[in-house]
């Protein structure tokens, strides 16, 4: 299995991410010098910029991730919403304007729910640090502005339609939450080690979805859905390596993953085989789907389209996953939880007073809170 390459555009600046619009030849490229959202057509012709002074300060990484902007498509028309450090803005055929958001909103995450009607938010409240506590949920055409459960990083619908996935990080332990677009969150999380993640990418089918991260560890993981049940776990770099981007994948039929070499690594999750392909001089900066069957990605200062093989989204698993799960109440926490390999519920993490060195960083961290309130209750 291979790749066909279609075109190569110069996008006319360094590429840190692209956002492929679900439906339309449209692209938001991140400017990898300055806190830009670019608004490109296929050809490379750009269409607007909006943000981009001053240049980021490469000294100073946190204010760096503090000044990425965040951008989100409307799933059917052209039309981008972008929150950046001089506020929220959004982009049409016909021009740029100001969208108005709740006083002392700090948006660094946005997703468009699935039907369009809404844009998701969050944080809803000024950040602080450590502080995410609701999201908003805006209706840009009248603009009414409710409150949401918290969520963060980024929302991936399932390519079937009917679930979506986000994050819920934190440092001790991040959860993968699913939900069921109108009727809320349901029971069952996976939880990760750390925080730092990126958004989970599902293949063309379903039946999978991938997560990049974290903070502490360059690491690549691959779930079964809906089981979620763990495939695949592999740390892409060391310290004394270079690094990889942390945009560099999107799953087709199989895995595509960019490299710094300027490579692109197809991988079979089922057979675990790999085969790699030539397709810079460059590192890959980022890699993403753009229309069924086609893959978009970004070597420096070019955008290189790409036709891979696709398949059919599995609706069965959609429904297999809700008919096995229960919606639970707004602010609820007490999910069942699974690493992809165990499950806890409440009253096993309770209980939890022992962990191995092998075990995972969030278990370790439960097992010892559990035993200090043990001690202090003695």
């Amino acid at each position: 299995m291979t790749f066909e390459t279609i075109a190569r555009v110069p996008a006319g600046f360094p590429v840190e991410r692209v956002l492929p619009h679900p439906r339309l030849p449209l692209l938001a490229c991140f400017d990898a010098g300055r806190p830009a959202v670019h608004v490109l057509d296929r050809e490379g012709g750009e269409l607007a910029a909006i943000g981009g002074a001053p240049a980021y300060d490469p000294a100073r990484s946190w204010t760096r991730r503090r000044r990425t902007p965040a951008a989100a498509w409307h799933p059917e028309e052209p039309l981008l919403v972008v929150a950046n450090e001089e506020g929220t803005s959004r982009w049409t055929p016909a021009g740029t304007s100001t969208v108005d958001v709740p006083a002392g909103a700090e948006y660094r995450n946005l997703a468009f729910g699935p039907d369009g009607g809404a844009l998701w938010a969050s944080p809803s409240a000024r950040y602080e640090f450590l502080v995410w506590e609701r999201s908003d949920v805006l209706d840009l055409a009248s603009g009414t502005v409710e409150s949401a459960p918290l969520w963060d990083t980024g929302v991936a619908v399932h390519p079937a339609g009917g679930l979506a996935a986000t994050l819920r990080s934190d440092q001790g332990a991040s959860l993968v939450l699913f939900a069921e677009p109108g009727a809320g969150l349901h029971d069952r999380a996976l939880v990760l080690d750390a925080d730092g993640y990126r958004t989970p990418v599902f293949s063309a089918d379903g039946r999978h979805f991938a997560i990049r991260g974290n903070a502490y560890e360059d690491s690549l993981e691959v779930f079964e859905f809906p089981s979620l049940r763990r495939v695949l776990a592999t740390t892409l770099s060391s310290e004394d390596e270079e690094s990889w981007s942390r945009h560099n994948i999107a799953f087709a039929t199989r895995l595509w993953i960019g490299t710094p070499r300027g490579t692109l690594v197809e991988l079979d999750v089922d057979g675990q085989d790999a085969v790699e392909h030539e397709l810079s001089d460059g590192p890959v900066t980022s890699l993403a789907t753009a229309a069924p069957g086609e893959l978009v990605a970004a070597a420096g200062a070019e955008i290189v389209f790409l036709a891979v093989p696709t398949a059919e989204p599995d609706a069965g698993v959609v429904a297999e996953f809700l008919a096995a799960t229960t919606a639970v109440p707004e602010g609820e926490t007490d999910f069942v939880r699974t690493d992809g390999t165990r499950d806890w519920d409440a009253e096993d993490l309770a209980e939890v007073t022992t962990a191995e060195s092998g075990d995972p960083a969030w278990l370790r961290l439960q097992a010892a809170i559990n035993t200090a309130r043990r001690d202090r209750a003695e």
